[in-house]
C-alpha cells in the first residue's frame, strides 16, 4: 500500500536516463508517492537501478548524483528538494496540508527527448498543477498510517473519524418503519455540520453520484447525500478534506468544503487481505476480504489496477445488549434529576391492545351497564389489569373508553426493542473498482475508471400500525365483532356477540382508532444498493498549456422492499363472517402484554392481507469536462502567474418510483364509510412518484498570483501568493449563479506561514425539493392543547407528566419550483508552523491552526407539523385555531375531556398543510488545530504522531418570525391566560444550536504509529466527542438532559514476515474501543445518538495479508 509503515523490500528495474522518468518508474514500482519541483529534475540524469531494495535506499541511489536529497513527510510522501546546502522552496513545505495525485512525479513527453512535461501535482482546492497558492488552503490529509490506526472497515466508519465531520444522519442504524426515508447500507457526509448536501464529495478529483433515497433533515425537508459506503476502501491511498468553501472552484454543494478520495495505483503485483472481527457481548460478526491487483504493460507506459472489497456482516439485534433491550428508558435515569419523567418511556402507545369505537350507537350497554363511552369508545386489555366490563377471551377483556397508557395499563404499550428488532442490519457488500492509464505517442495519456458497488441489507422492523388519518372500519359482519349481528349470515347464532346489548340486532360497525397489526409479525426489510461508475479521459499538452478532458457517467439505484398490510385486503378479511376472519379483538399476549402477539388471527386472513411492497429509486450523473492550465502564463516580479480555466456540462436525474399501494395507483376506500385514503399501505403515508432532471453548464477561471518572492528581499515577507477564482453556473430549472473566491498565503520566514481565504458558495435546491408534488409524511407529534386541558382539569400537575398525546401526525408537504439556492459567505484565517527543530533526515514537525466562519442564508425548510400544533394550541387559548391544522370533529369523549377547561374541544388531527420554503439564516464559527510529528531515526525505531482537533465556537440560527411568536408566548407561570402557553412545550428555538441534540463543541482524534523494527508496527488511535444536550426531554426544572462526552482508544499490532514460507505476509491483531466504552446515554428509544456513535463497545479483529 502506498505510504505503508512497513518498508518492505521491492524489486526495482529502473533503466538509466532521464531523472524525471526514473522517478516516475520508482513511484510506480514502489507504490510510494513523491513530491518534487519540476525545475529541480529538469535536464538531470539517473544511473538507474536494478535489484531488490527498500524504497528509501533505492531513492537515495537514484538521486545521489543529482545534488538532491529527500525527506519523508508524516504522511509517508517522499519530498525531494535540493541538498542541504541549498534552500528548500516554500511550496515544498505544504505536504502535510496539501496533497498530490496518485502520479505525483513529472512525466516525460517522449523518452527520446529531455523536454519535460509540467509536473502533475494536483492539490484539492486548485485546478492549477503545481500551484503554490494551495499553501493558502486548509486541507486535512488522512494517509495510510492514520487509516491503519483508525481501523475503519467501511466508508461510514472512516468518515466518522474525521473531527470536522458533523452528525452522520444517514446511517445503517437508522431504520424507520417505512421506506419513506433512506435506510440500508448508507452513510452520509456533513462537513462542519452545515447540513447534508453542503459538502461536495469527489473520487479521484471528480464528482460522485448522489445516493437515490432521501430523508428529512433537521429542517424537515428531503435531502440527498453521497453514500460513503460506496467508496472502494480497499484502494484508498488517502483522503483529502478541503475545509473551506469552494464553489468557485468546484461548483454547487461545496459550501462547507470538499472531500476527495484518492485511489492508488498498483504495479505488477498485489495483495489479498482477510479480516474477521466482532463486538464483545453481541452476535455482531464481520468478515472482510480485500484485494488489490495491478500490472504494468507496454514497457511501463500503461497500467491497470483492480481493487476488490467484500464484506459480510451479521445483524445487531436490540436484544443483544441489556442497554438496548427495552424502549422504556426510565430505569436508566434512576438517581438523576430526570427520574420519574414520563416521556422517558419510549415504548409505543400503539399496540395489539387496541382502541376502538362503535359507529353511530352512542353509549353501548350490556344489561344496563355501559361497555363504551358516549362516543362508543372501548378498548381491549389483559384481564389482569382490572376494570373489565366484559370478557372477550381467556385472559382478555373489554373496557369502556380508551385504554390508559400509564398506571396499570402501562404494560399494554409496545416495547419495540424487547421484541428483537434490528439495531444494525445484516450486510453483504461488494466493491469493485479498476483504474487504467496509457501513455500514447506524442505525449498524450488516456486514463479511465470503472467501478461497481453492490450492497444488500436485511433487517427486522416493528410491525405496522394505524395512522390517525387513515382509520379502518370493522364491519358488523366480522365473525369476531363483539357488537356484531345477533345471527350470522347462515342463520346460526353469533357466538361472539356480547349478550344483553342495547343495540340493533343487525349489530354495529367498529372503527379501529389505535391498533398495531402485531400478529402479522415483525416486518422483514430488504434493501439493495447498486452503483456504477464509468470514466474515460485524455490529457496532454497544447503548446505550453496542460489540458485534460473526461467523460463521466455514474448511476445509483436502490430497491427497498418490506412486508406490509394492504388496507383494502385487510378490510376484506375483516368483513368475513367465518372463523377465518381477521380478529383485532383478541389482544396480544396476556402473559407478556408488551411482547409479541401470541394470539394470532387465522392464517388465511393474514395471508390475504399481507403484501410485499417495493420502492425503486435511481439517480444518475452524466458529466463532460475540459480543463486547461498553465503554471507560467506570464511573469510578475514575484514569479510566474499560473492560470486554469475550464468548462463543465452536467446532467443530473432523480427517479423515485413508489409502490403502487403508496403512490395513488391503489387507494383505500372504506366500504362502510366511503372515505378514500390515498395510501393503501397501512402505516405509510401516501407519496406520489417523482421524477426530475436538470442540466448544468458551468465555466470557471482561476489564477495563482505570486505577489512577492524570496528573491525580492522584502522584509518579513519571504513570499506572498494569491489565489483568485470565479465560477459561473447555469441551471435549467432555477437560473444562473456566479461565485468568487480569493485566498492568500504569506510566508514570513522559512517554516512560518499565515494564510486566509474568502469565498461565496451555494447549494442548489435538490430535485426532490423542486419537483415533489404533495408528499405526506407521518411523524409522532404531541397535540399540546390536550395537555393544556389535562392540566387545567387537574389530571396532571405540569407538562412533564403529559403522556399519551403523541400521535402519528401526517404533514402534507409540497415541493416549490420557486425555491432559491442556499448561499453562504465563508472565510478562514490560519497559520502553519514548521519549526526546524531537527535535521530533515531525523524527522519533521508541522503545526496548523485555522479560524473559520460560515454565514449561510436561505436555508430550505418547512414550518413543521410540530410547530403547527403548538401554534394551534396558542391560538386556541384565544378562542381561535390554526387553519393549517385539519382536524376531525370532536367525539363525545373529547368534548367531555375539555369540559370546564375554558378551551374548545378538539378532534383528532387529520393532517397538517405545509410547503418547502427558504427560511432563516445561520452562522457557524470554529477553529481547527492539527499537529504532525515524524521521528524517523531514534534508538527504538520510527514514530509518527498526528493530532486533528475541531472546536466549534458558534452555531447560531435565527428563529423565524413565526417561531418567535411561539417562543414569546411561553411562560413558566402556574396559571396562564389567553395568548400564553406552557414552557414545557418543545420548540426548536433557533438561537444557539451548538450542543443541541448533537453538534458538540469539541471533537478531536490523535494517532501514533511506532515501528521498532522493519517487521513490527504498533498503532494507537484515540477519538474524543464532546457532550451535548438532549432537548427532547425536560425535567421539572425545565432543564435538558446532558449527553456525556466520550473518548475511545483503538490499538493494533502487526508483524510482517520477510523470509521463508510466510515471506511477504503481514498479520495484524487489533481492537477498537479498548476501554469498552458504551455510547453516552440519551433519551431516545435505543438509548444513544446514532448520528455520532456506534451501538456497541469493544470490537476485536484479526487480519492476514499476503502480498505477491
Amino acid at each position: 500500500m502506498a505510504g505503508s509503515a512497513i518498508a518492505e523490500p521491492v524489486q526495482f528495474s529502473v533503466p538509466p536516463g532521464s531523472l524525471s522518468k526514473a522517478l516516475t518508474d520508482f513511484s510506480r514500482q514502489s507504490d510510494r508517492e513523491i513530491l518534487v519541483s519540476a525545475d529541480l529534475v529538469a535536464g538531470k540524469q539517473s544511473t538507474g537501478l536494478e535489484g531488490t531494495y527498500e524504497p528509501e535506499d533505492a531513492l537515495s541511489a537514484l538521486i545521489s548524483n543529482a545534488g538532491l536529497s529527500y525527506r519523508v513527510t508524516p504522511s509517508d510522501v517522499f519530498l525531494i528538494d535540493a541538498s542541504a546546502i541549498e534552500q528548500t522552496s516554500p511550496d515544498q513545505e505544504v505536504i502535510n496540508e496539501s496533497s498530490v495525485q496518485a502520479e505525483p512525479v513529472i512525466q516525460t513527453a517522449e523518452a527520446a527527448t529531455e523536454e519535460r512535461r509540467e509536473q502533475t501535482i494536483v492539490v484539492v482546492g486548485s485546478h492549477i498543477q503545481g500551484a503554490r497558492t494551495t499553501d493558502a488552503l486548509p486541507v486535512t490529509l488522512i494517509g495510510q498510517e492514520q487509516l491503519a490506526a483508525i481501523g475503519a472497515d467501511s466508508g461510514d466508519d472512516l468518515f466518522r473519524s474525521i473531527p470536522q465531520m458533523g452528525d452522520v444522519t444517514f446511517n445503517s442504524t437508522y431504520l424507520p418503519q417505512s421506506s419513506n426515508a433512506a435506510r440500508g447500507d448508507v452513510g452520509s457526509v456533513n462537513l462542519r455540520n452545515l447540513g447534508i448536501g453542503n459538502t461536495l464529495v469527489l473520487l479521484n478529483g471528480r464528482r460522485v453520484v448522489l445516493h437515490p433515497t432521501s430523508r428529512a433533515n433537521e429542517n424537515l425537508v428531503p435531502v440527498l447525500t453521497y453514500n460513503t459506503n460506496a467508496i472502494p476502501t480497499a484502494g484508498v491511498s488517502r483522503i483529502e478534506v478541503l475545509r473551506d468553501g469552494a464553489a468557485a472552484i468546484y461548483g454547487a454543494d461545496a459550501v462547507a468544503g470538499v472531500v476527495n478520495t484518492v485511489l492508488r495505483e498498483v504495479n505488477n503485483g498485489g495483495d489479498l487481505t482477510v479480516q474477521y472481527g466482532g463486538a464483545e457481548g453481541t452476535d455482531l460478526r464481520q468478515l472482510d476480504v480485500n484485494g488489490t491487483f495491478g500490472t504494468d504493460f507496454a514497457d511501463g507506459r500503461g497500467n491497470i489496477s483492480l481493487f476488490l472489497g467484500y464484506t459480510d456482516r451479521s445483524d445487531l439485534s436490540t436484544t443483544d445488549q441489556s442497554w438496548t433491550a427495552t424502549s422504556d428508558r426510565r430505569s436508566f435515569f434512576t438517581g438523576t434529576d430526570f427520574e420519574g419523567v414520563g416521556t422517558l418511556d419510549r415504548t409505543s402507545t400503539i399496540s395489539g391492545w387496541g382502541n376502538f369505537a362503535t359507529v353511530g350507537t352512542g353509549t353501548v350497554r350490556q344489561n344496563g351497564v355501559a361497555v363504551t363511552t358516549a362516543a362508543g369508545a372501548f378498548s381491549i386489555i389483559p384481564s389482569a389489569n382490572g376494570n373489565c366490563v366484559a370478557a372477550i377471551a381467556d385472559g382478555v377483556c373489554l373496557r369502556s373508553g380508551n385504554r390508559a397508557t400509564t398506571g396499570a395499563d402501562r404494560n399494554t404499550r409496545y416495547d419495540t426493542n424487547a421484541v428483537g428488532t434490528s439495531l444494525m442490519p445484516e450486510v453483504e457488500r461488494i466493491n469493485l473498482f479498476s483504474t487504467f492509464r496509457y501513455d500514447m505517442p506524442g505525449g498524450m495519456q488516456t486514463f479511465g475508471e470503472v467501478g461497481y458497488y453492490f450492497a444488500e441489507t436485511n433487517a427486522l422492523q416493528q410491525s405496522s400500525t394505524m395512522l390517525s388519518s387513515a382509520r379502518i372500519t370493522v364491519p358488523s359482519t366480522n365473525y369476531w365483532n363483539p357488537f356484531g349481528a345477533t345471527l350470522l349470515p347462515d342463520g346460526s347464532v353469533n357466538p361472539n356477540r356480547l349478550p344483553g346489548l342495547n343495540i340493533s340486532p343487525n349489530g354495529a360497525d367498529i372503527t379501529l382508532t389505535s391498533y398495531r397489526f402485531d400478529d402479522f409479525g415483525l416486518s422483514n426489510v430488504n434493501v439493495e444498493n447498486h452503483q456504477f461508475r464509468f470514466l474515460t479521459g485524455v490529457r496532454g499538452e497544447i503548446g505550453n498549456f496542460d489540458w485534460e478532458s473526461a467523460l463521466l457517467y455514474s448511476r445509483a439505484s436502490v430497491r427497498d422492499a418490506q412486508d406490509g398490510v394492504s388496507a383494502t385486503r385487510l378490510q376484506e378479511a375483516l368483513s368475513w363472517s367465518t372463523p377465518d376472519a381477521y380478529n383485532p379483538f383478541n389482544g396480544a399476549n396476556p402473559a407478556d402484554p408488551q411482547g409479541l402477539d401470541t394470539r394470532l388471527s387465522n392464517a388465511a386472513a393474514l395471508d390475504h392481507a399481507r403484501i410485499r411492497t417495493e420502492r425503486y429509486s435511481r439517480t444518475s450523473l452524466a458529466q463532460w469536462d475540459f480543463k486547461l492550465s498553465r503554471p507560467d502564463l506570464f511573469t510578475l516580479p514575484g514569479g510566474d502567474v499560473g492560470m486554469a480555466t475550464g468548462l463543465e456540462l452536467r446532467r443530473d436525474l432523480q427517479l423515485d418510483d413508489r409502490d403502487k399501494h403508496v403512490d395513488g395507483t391503489i387507494t383505500f376506500t372504506d366500504t362502510e364509510t366511503g372515505i378514500t385514503v390515498p395510501s393503501d399501505l397501512i402505516g405509510t403515508s401516501d407519496t406520489p412518484d417523482t421524477k426530475g432532471s436538470r442540466s448544468v453548464g458551468s465555466a470557471f477561471i482561476e489564477f495563482a498570483v505570486p505577489l512577492v518572492s524570496p528573491e525580492m528581499n522584502v522584509p518579513l515577507v519571504q513570499s506572498l501568493e494569491m489565489q483568485a477564482a470565479g465560477r459561473y453556473e447555469n441551471y435549467s430549472d432555477f437560473g444562473d449563479i456566479a461565485k468568487p473566491k480569493v485566498a492568500l498565503s504569506w510566508t514570513v520566514i522559512d517554516g512560518l506561514r499565515f494564510r486566509g481565504s474568502w469565498a461565496q458558495s451555494f447549494r442548489a435546491p435538490n430535485l426532490e425539493q423542486l419537483n415533489a408534488t404533495v408528499v405526506s409524511r407521518s411523524n409522532t407529534r404531541t397535540d399540546w392543547v390536550r395537555c393544556e386541558a389535562d392540566e387545567r382539569a387537574g389530571r396532571i400537575s405540569n407538562f412533564s407528566e403529559c403522556t399519551g398525546y403523541g400521535f402519528a401526525t401526517t404533514g402534507r408537504r409540497a415541493g416549490n419550483p420557486d425555491l432559491k439556492a442556499e448561499t453562504a459567505d465563508t472565510w478562514t484565517i490560519g497559520t502553519v508552523l514548521q519549526p526546524r527543530i531537527m535535521p530533515d533526515h531525523f524527522g519533521s514537525l508541522t503545526l496548523t491552526a485555522d479560524l473559520w466562519n460560515v454565514e449561510q442564508e436561505g436555508l430550505i425548510g418547512i414550518y413543521g407539523e410540530g410547530n403547527a400544533l403548538i401554534l394551534d394550541y396558542l391560538l386556541r387559548t384565544e378562542g381561535l385555531s390554526n387553519p393549517d391544522v385539519i382536524r376531525a370533529a370532536p367525539t363525545a369523549d373529547e368534548i367531555a375531556a375539555f369540559a370546564g377547561t375554558g378551551l374548545d374541544p378538539v378532534g383528532r388531527v387529520l393532517y397538517v398543510n405545509d410547503a418547502y420554503r427558504n427560511l432563516q439564516p445561520q452562522n457557524l464559527r470554529g477553529v481547527d488545530f492539527s499537529a504532525s510529528l515524524a521521528l524517523r531515526e531514534t534508538p527504538i525505531g520510527r514514530f509518527n504522531f498526528d493530532v486533528n482537533v475541531a472546536h466549534l465556537i458558534e452555531y447560531e440560527r435565527a428563529a423565524s418570525p413565526d417561531i418567535q411568536v411561539l417562543l414569546d408566548a411561553r411562560t413558566t407561570a402556574d396559571v396562564r391566560g389567553p395568548g400564553e402557553i406552557s414552557a414545557g412545550t418543545i420548540i426548536p428555538e433557533g438561537g444557539n444550536l451548538m450542543r443541541q441534540d448533537g453538534s458538540p463543541r469539541w471533537k478531536w482524534n490523535a494517532s501514533m504509529t511506532w515501528q521498532p523494527t522493519e517487521a513490527i508496527t504498533i498503532g494507537v488511535y484515540t477519538q474524543y466527542t464532546g457532550y451535548f444536550w438532549d432537548t427532547s426531554i425536560l425535567n421539572s426544572a425545565g432543564e435538558n438532559w446532558r449527553v456525556d462526552d466520550q473518548q475511545t482508544v483503538n490499538l493494533y499490532a502487526q508483524y510482517a514476515f520477510d523470509e521463508g514460507f510466510a515471506q511477504n505476509t503481514r498479520v495484524r491483531l487489533g481492537v477498537r474501543n479498548v476501554g469498552d466504552q458504551l455510547p453516552p446515554m440519551d433519551s431516545s428509544s435505543t438509548g444513544y445518538n446514532g448520528a455520532l456513535y456506534q451501538p456497541y463497545g469493544r470490537y476485536w479483529y484479526a487480519s492476514i495479508r499476503k502480498s505477491f
